[in-house]
């Protein structure tokens, strides 16, 4: 059977409007497992999953109550949505699998990623995290808070940090004994854990890495045959959101760096997910696909979503 790395979008838990509840992010993890749940009978599946709006709401609470109880760094609130999100989708999958009568266990592992200590990206804050700020607010926490903040694909604006390049899974031999036992496993939550190589040590780092590009390095790192990437459009769009918008069924890697370099693809939305696409293709990867949740199997069925090969 084939090993699938299958990257849950953050609209599977929190959707615009939403307040960001536990009622509200439970509900959406089970909405998101019943959608997708029959390609667990096809594959052998490895979730991951983003973090930005819980991770961002973590922070939140940290500066909140930084008088009354000591704040974490960013490496450990983003331990801290690994486990949160991760219980979140534990409970749904269990509920479906028996619901379906699927016979399989879900298991979350918290994950590290290794990154260069000397990754640019330091210097340069660029992943977006947390709620979605007017541009005045977002102004505002930045001279108050000492924040760096960029407007988001048109979403409004939003605080950024650093992102970091991801380089390998520290926990790859064990995701991959999960997956080879039968086991459904959710790792590199949020990207993973950033951390670096020190003095024959890892030493964890204030960063959140890209969701996408550390799921094609899974890939890479367990020898996946595919990566499923479910984002909250059905396909990947050139022009997206002109009169021009025009959907793609099918493209080779060398049309998607094409398409990379004419710029189609914004930085905070399809561009990461294309990279990634590209990465995991090169690295032996077979294919990739992307498309939403609800649109999985007519996907599979070749009826929509973009497919990358």
């Amino acid at each position: 059977m084939e090993t699938i790395v299958l990257a849950v979008g953050g609209n599977a838990l929190l959707r615009p409007g939403d307040k960001g509840t536990a009622e509200e992010q439970m509900l959406r993890a089970k909405q998101t497992a019943e959608a997708i749940y029959p390609i667990f009978s096809k594959f052998e599946v490895v979730i991951t999953h983003g973090n930005g709006p819980q991770v961002g709401a973590i922070l939140l609470q940290n500066e909140t109550s930084k008088d009354v109880v000591p704040p974490m760094p960013l490496d450990v609130c983003g331990a801290m949505s690994q486990g949160e999100i991760g219980y979140f989708l534990m409970q749904s999958f269990h509920e479906i699998f028996a619901k379906k009568g699927i016979d399989k266990e879900v298991v979350a592992v918290v994950t590290r990623v290794i990154v260069d200590e000397n990754d640019p990206a330091f210097e340069n804050p660029t992943k977006p995290i947390g709620p979605f700020y007017t541009e005045e607010e977002a102004k505002r926490l930045a001279k108050e808070k000492g924040w760096h903040v960029i407007e988001d694909s048109g979403r409004g604006w939003r605080r950024v940090v650093p992102s970091p390049d991801p380089k390998e899974i520290v926990e790859k031999k064990l995701i991959r004994e999960i997956i080879d036992s039968g086991y459904v496993a959710i790792s590199v939550g949020g990207g993973g854990i950033p951390v670096i190589r020190k003095d024959g040590k890892l030493q964890g780092v204030e960063g959140v890495i890209d969701k996408d590009l550390a799921s094609a390095t899974l890939g890479k790192d367990i020898n996946a045959d595919k990566l499923f990437i479910l984002t909250s459009v059905e396909k990947v769009y050139l022009n997206f959101g002109t009169p021009q918008q025009k959907g793609i069924d099918e493209m080779s890697v060398e049309e998607a760096k094409k398409y990379l370099e004419e710029g189609h693809f914004k930085k905070g939305s399809m561009y990461p997910k294309i990279l990634a696409s590209i990465r995991f293709i090169e690295n032996g990867g077979k294919e990739v696909l992307i498309t939403s949740p609800e649109k999985i199997t007519e996907a599979l069925e070749g009826k929509t979503g973009t497919w990358i090969r």
